[in-house]
């Protein structure tokens, strides 16, 4: 059989199979909240061993992008709850990912005009798409110690919604230039206070907000997602091969749930992070040259050996679960893989969405 058809059983979240559906943002969460829309594209992928959904702002300043969903009202876990129990009712497991974007934000998403937070006034030099065209992200403004205190309390507010939203866990987005990761990174992170400076005091917010969060769900209920090296939205690391390694050992007294790398480099500084990481590691992988489209066998066949390596004890996908609803039934038969449809990643309707095929309804 293959390998990532196994189930997993270490730690605490015992899964019927090692493959993830990856975070994808998707913006079709209208006014922030998902819909019943939303509902049909989760469940019909119920048969991953874990769902992972698309990045949720835990406040309203943390929103990134147009058309993101939130979890920071009780109408917004309300919506969400009906997307929980379409996928509970197939059988399936799902953590929401909260993903507070930092300086990776405008005011035109805001609805006081303010500007976005980030550990450093450091504009990322990217921009903001919108209907209207691309904006240029502004200098954020500096966190203060009480905004840095604030943005815990949410993280956890938003986690405990969650719960009542009938989410099985959160993943909290530590990766691809986001707020969590600009602490980490040294050139985003700026600070002189205990929150800047050496790798200790930069991966101190990660770790309080890992720690709270626990504290508020449970540890078993919170997992953290990483990308070391990544240079996603103006990020840059010089210490790459010491910050995460230092991080991890630093998790391991609170004892999340996963840790899930997103490979952006080698899978070097994996091997690296799996040696001082004792827990589950979900991997999401990224060979050389894959298919732009996701259908790529490649991508299957290094997941599943970075499981037989003791690299990974589950691995992620992204784009090939967005384009094949069945990708178990698929990996089980060798294939074919459908190509995902670019043009339909962000925004629209059910088209790109809901519409992929499964290989019984080919």
């Amino acid at each position: 059989m293959n390998a990532l058809l196994t189930p997993l059983e270490r730690g605490p979240l015992p899964l019927p199979n090692r493959l993830v559906m990856a975070p994808m943002t998707r913006s079709r969460a209208r006014g922030g909240q998902v819909t019943a829309l939303t509902a049909e594209y989760y469940a019909q992928r119920a048969t991953a061993g874990l769902i992972i959904t698309e990045g949720t702002q835990p406040c309203v300043v943390g929103q990134g992008y147009i058309d993101t969903p939130g979890l920071h009202s009780p109408e917004q876990a309300a919506a969400w709850r009906v997307v929980t129990e379409a996928v509970h009712a197939r059988g399936g497991r799902i953590f929401v990912q909260l993903m507070h974007s930092g300086r990776i934000g405008h005011p035109s998403l805001y609805p006081d005009g303010g500007l976005p937070l980030a550990p450093s006034a450091i504009a990322s030099g990217e921009r903001l798409y919108t209907p209207d065209g691309l904006l240029d992200h502004p200098e954020p403004r500096e966190m203060t110690s009480a905004d840095i205190a604030r943005s815990v309390d949410e993280f956890v507010t938003a986690a405990r919604l969650a719960v009542e939203a009938g989410f099985d866990g959160v993943e909290l987005h530590g990766a691809s230039g986001y707020l969590i990761h600009q602490f980490l990174a040294d050139n985003t992170n700026r600070r002189t206070d205990a929150y800047g400076g050496t790798v200790e005091n930069r991966i101190r917010f990660a770790v309080e907000v890992v720690r709270a969060v626990g504290d508020a769900i449970g540890p078993d209920r919170t997992g953290i997602r990483l990308s070391p090296g990544s240079t996603l939205n103006g990020v840059r690391e010089s210490d790459t091969e010491l910050l995460y390694p230092a991080l991890v050992r630093a998790l391991v007294p609170v004892s999340p749930a996963y840790v899930h790398i997103s490979e952006f480099g080698t899978r070097d500084i994996t091997k690296l992070i799996r040696a001082d990481w004792p827990g589950t590691l979900i991997l999401n992988p990224h060979p050389g040259s894959p298919d732009p489209t996701g259908a790529d066998p490649a991508a299957v066949a290094d997941g599943a050996d970075a499981l037989r390596d003791g690299v990974a004890d589950a691995i992620s996908f992204g784009q090939l679960w967005l384009a094949n609803p069945d990708l178990p039934e698929r990996i089980a038969a060798g294939g074919p893989f459908t190509g995902a449809d670019p043009t339909t990643f962000y925004g629209g309707d059910h088209r790109g969405y809901t519409d992929y095929p499964t290989l019984a309804g080919r």
